[in-house]
């Protein structure tokens, strides 16, 4: 499939698509499902508010951490077998957070089952870069989202549900049936799509001489950033947004399902919009855009937070707003690094993945530890978080000429 061809041609494969974003839908599932809990999980295992977050923050790094196994994994072994191995490891730690008698023993058993649900999200990224050029590999990765968006929209309307019914140790219930239905559907629809190129490329090179190779690359180190700080407002919001909305807000878990779902309808909504907006402009111009309106949306939302104007009320909206960017940047970028080297997007994929979940580690970390009970150190850490991105854009990765894009 040539560079040449344009976008709008390709017919959508919209089985593959559904399969797809279901694996990359492990992750945001098992964080999603169980925020309503969090105050009950804190509650049954006599845990403080930071060792409950802290669960948050385990899985956040087992995400950061996996991915950068599965990455080369795939692209030496194949797209298949990893995606296979993953989702039996989420299986085994699903049923053991359901067990869990302790605050350290779900940590850390949440820690594992994040080793298991990134491989979904690293292989995923890599089938659609080997079958699609930049521009509709951008398109196919705003699908995704479509269908991987559905977690965050259903997930804790589902956990609410799920928490009234029979309890927190039931949301962990529902994610290992998940997990089976991943693991199947995998196991019989998924191709193997990973080229003789690339497995003969990835033959030659360890994985620390591939990542080391890929650091080396200038613009795929700015596409990188760029994504990861994007990134990193989503996972400071899903960090803090249980505390601020149903303790400072006083909104129930139930409503809390609600609103939490309302704005990933917006971040699905801005992923679609993207792939309309590509056919008439390249990633990178899309990018240079919506990174500067990104930064002026959590300007208002920082003098919000601090001035206390309006309340809910405004930082609420703004958050939507803010969060919706989330949809335009995260598969432009990850598009724009998976062009600069397809041997081994298999490795790109999971560096670009480690590197947002790690940052959103640390985002979300520094967040619970400047918590006030208010919105500000989340708005400030938003604000940070894009000014970084827009600069890592325009000095690592600047706008491509179209000829060049």
């Amino acid at each position: 499939m040539t560079e040449s061809r344009r976008a709008d041609e390709v017919k959508v494969p919209w089985g593959l698509v559904i399969l797809l974003g279901s694996m990359t839908a492990l992750g945001p599932m098992a964080i999603d499902m169980y925020l309503p809990s969090l105050p009950a999980i804190g509650a049954g295992l006599h845990a403080s508010a930071a060792e409950t977050q802290a669960t948050v923050a385990a899985f956040l790094a087992g995400m950061a951490f996996g991915q950068l196994i599965y990455g080369p994994a795939s692209d030496r072994l194949g797209r298949r077998g990893p995606v296979l191995v993953g989702a039996l490891i989420y299986i085994a730690a699903s049923v053991v957070c359901g067990l869990a008698t302790s605050a350290p023993m779900l940590i850390a058993a949440r820690f594992v089952q994040a080793l298991g649900g990134c491989a979904g999200a690293v292989v995923a990224r890599a089938v659609v870069r080997d079958q699609f050029n930049h521009t509709e590999t951008a398109r196919m990765l705003s699908l995704l989202t479509l269908v991987m968006g559905l977690a965050p929209v259903l997930a804790p309307l589902l956990g609410g549900a799920v928490l009234a019914l029979g309890g927190w140790r039931a949301n962990f219930i529902v994610l290992t049936l998940f997990g089976v239905a991943i693991a199947l559907a995998a196991f019989f629809r998924l191709p193997e799509t990973r080229s003789a190129e690339t497995a003969a490329h990835a033959s030659t090179e360890s994985p620390l001489q591939a990542y080391l190779a890929l650091f080396g690359q200038r613009r795929l180190v700015g596409y990188a950033l760029a994504g990861c700080l994007n990134g990193a407002c989503l996972f400071t919001y899903i960090s803090a947004s249980p505390e601020l909305l149903i303790k400072t807000y006083g909104i129930s878990p139930q409503g809390f399902g609600w609103v939490f779902g309302l704005n990933a309808v917006g971040l699905i909504g801005a992923g679609q919009i993207n792939r309309l907006v590509l056919r008439h402009f390249t990633p990178d111009e899309v990018l240079a855009k919506a990174s500067l309106v990104a930064v002026g949306v959590a300007f208002l939302m920082m003098l919000a937070a601090v001035s206390g104007i309006g309340g809910r009320w405004t930082i609420l909206p703004l958050l939507f707003a803010l969060l919706a960017s989330y949809g335009f940047m995260q598969g432009n970028t990850m598009a724009g690094a998976l062009n600069v080297d397809p041997r081994r997007a298999g490795s790109i994929s999971a560096l670009m993945g480690a590197a947002s979940f790690a940052t959103g580690a640390i985002a979300s970390t520094a967040t619970g530890v400047f918590h006030d009970g208010t919105p500000r150190p989340m708005a400030i850490t938003m604000l940070v978080a894009l000014i970084g991105s827009a600069l890592a854009l325009r000095v690592l990765a600047p706008r491509l000429e179209r000829t060049q894009a």
